[in-house]
């Protein structure tokens, strides 16, 4: 009888401390906010599957807002994508607005939803990848568990994007329980096969705030990826809405 009670206690306690997937991705979403606005230089290096690598970079703004954040990423090199720019206006409430400048033909193109799981310029980034991660754009059930991953102690938990031209059927984290930092996500596609991983790493804390520095896309299905690098970065920059204006470009 008294091991039939403790076993009962510890199933309880399990119970009462878990999280839910919901309270995972909240947390884990706050883990890296609060910073306002930023600007970053980056380094974006694609690598086909065979081994060849290609390298970009680029500049990046951000601004977060209470009905969505946005985001501005500009290629400064090389020469071929110099000028590329995409605008993103996050809306919790509805899709997100995207549009992409392309220097060459001097003409900026929307990108809508159905497109929005298509590469961003030839990498393995879609363009919903490059959107807001926001918590409320997904739906949870259940709760989150505790694994280990390699030799960390994670909790994975699982969300189902709410977008209906999603490219993805779920999305699988892995978190760092202490923070609440992602260390990788694992993308579902459509046929609920898996289709790529990103794996976060080289956080960083900028004036209180923990930031990523690299990530890692990886697609599983034709084994290529793409790596962004922060190579710099400031928060509570000082932007304001009208430097994210979609009257910057024609």
């Amino acid at each position: 009888m008294k091991i039939l009670v403790n076993v009962l206690l510890v199933c309880c306690s399990a119970s009462l401390f878990a999280l839910t997937n919901e309270e995972v991705s909240i947390k884990s979403y706050n883990s890296t906010g609060n910073y306002v606005s930023a600007l970053a230089q980056l380094e974006m290096s694609l690598r086909d599957n065979n081994g060849n690598v290609n390298k970009r970079d680029l500049s990046m703004k951000k601004m977060e807002g209470e009905k969505g954040d946005k985001t501005l990423l500009e290629f400064n090199s090389p020469m071929d994508v110099k000028g590329t720019v995409l605008l993103t206006h996050e809306n919790l409430d509805s899709d997100d607005d995207q549009w992409l400048y392309m220097p060459s033909i001097k003409k900026t193109k929307r990108i809508i939803s159905k497109n929005k799981s298509g590469s961003f310029m030839g990498s393995e980034f879609s363009y919903e990848d490059l959107s807001s991660q926001h918590y409320k754009r997904f739906d949870y059930t259940g709760n989150a568990e505790n694994v280990i991953l390699g030799s960390a102690k994670l909790i994975k938990s699982v969300r189902v994007p709410n977008d209906q031209n999603s490219g993805y059927s779920k999305e699988v984290i892995w978190v760092e329980p202490k923070n609440f930092l992602i260390q990788r996500i694992d993308y579902y596609d459509k046929s609920n096969n898996l289709l790529k991983t990103a794996t976060m790493s080289e956080y960083q804390k900028i004036s209180g705030i923990w930031r990523v520095s690299k990530v890692i896309m990886k697609n599983i299905q034709t084994k290529k990826e793409t790596t962004l690098q922060w190579n710099s970065e400031k928060i509570k920059a000082g932007l304001v809405s009208k430097d994210f204006a979609r009257s910057l470009f024609p």
